[in-house]
């Protein structure tokens, strides 16, 4: 009877694991593709004042492990850093210099340096940018 409870537990234990493993690769690839940044923390300045023509995107192509956007004013892109849900954009990326007035490009750079991790929404839509605990950027799928 021990054997037969023991052996049941170990397979539950396998099947959460296998569960468990399924769910962080279905959040990574659903990272594939352009989002558009809708919220962002920090600034005293109204979303809509930091960005008023063009909100920051920003790209994920797993397949070549790299990351592209905009900042709402220039084009960046670089190295994906990625493992599991963890994430870093510390490393330098290529970025175009084109005058851009306003605070905006510089608050999405610099939020985008402190993200230590992301979540997706169940239903694929929403990505989180979060440093610590804190969600610091939102974005949605485009």
């Amino acid at each position: 009877m021990k054997k037969i409870i023991l052996v049941l537990t170990a397979l539950c234990w396998a099947f959460i694991s296998c569960n468990s493993a399924k769910k962080t690769m279905s959040n990574t690839t659903s990272l594939e593709g352009t989002w558009e940044l809708n919220y962002v923390t920090g600034p005293r300045i109204a979303f809509g004042g930091l960005y008023p023509n063009n909100k920051p995107t920003i790209t994920f192509n797993l397949k070549e492990n790299s990351v592209s956007g905009s900042s709402s004013c220039n084009r960046y892109s670089g190295k994906l850093n990625l493992v599991g849900n963890k994430i870093s954009f510390k490393d330098p990326m290529a970025m175009t210099r084109m005058f851009c007035p306003g605070e905006g490009e510089n608050v999405y750079m610099s939020t985008l340096q402190k993200i230590d991790s992301y979540s997706v929404s169940e239903d694929g839509k929403t990505l989180n940018f979060i440093m610590g605990d804190i969600a610091m950027m939102r974005f949605e799928k485009k």
